[in-house]
């Protein structure tokens, strides 16, 4: 059984007993979450968040990029959220890699070299401080002024703010 497989499995015993409000997709709480796509980052029992009270955006290290700035542009002047929550976590793989050996070994493999920034970094710190400020400098936001990153410690389960 492929990993697919056993999600689908997964699925059909929960049936229909997922709880909070899934008749709007707009968060009730006005609030979008950007993250990283670490399973270890378990948003909604990390802030008690319900079905529905937010946006959960993700990609590799929860770093602020342009499709990070789209999706939060369409959550803001489309679907109300109002405040931007970042989040970025200790031990993240972006840590272990380098910006050009990743894409020399992407290059190698595939005869292209990517013109996206991996956005490897040394410093979650820094890191948070960049995405923070990529969000409070867009001219495509109009919701700037709520805008905070912390740092999420995976071995102890503390947020500590950053900005």
């Amino acid at each position: 059984m492929t990993a697919i497989d056993e999600l689908l499995r997964r699925n059909e015993e929960l049936g229909n007993i997922v709880p909070g409000d899934r008749s709007s997709p707009m968060p009730s709480m006005q609030v979008a979450i950007l993250t990283c796509m670490d399973s270890r980052i378990r948003v909604f029992e990390i802030f008690g968040l319900k079905q529905g009270e937010a946006h959960v955006l993700r990609n590799a290290g929860g770093v602020v990029t342009d499709d990070m700035i789209r999706s939060l542009a369409l959550s803001q002047r489309k679907l109300g959220t109002k405040e931007v929550l970042l989040v970025h976590h200790t031990n993240c793989g972006l840590e272990l890699v380098t910006e050009d050996a990743f894409k020399d070994e992407l290059e190698t493999d595939s005869g292209m070299r990517p013109p996206w920034s991996v956005e490897a970094f040394r410093e979650v710190k820094d890191s948070v401080r960049g995405s923070v400020n990529r969000v409070r400098n867009s001219p495509y936001l109009i919701h700037k002024d709520t805008v905070r990153g912390f740092v999420y410690d995976v071995r102890t389960g503390v947020l500590t703010e950053v900005l």
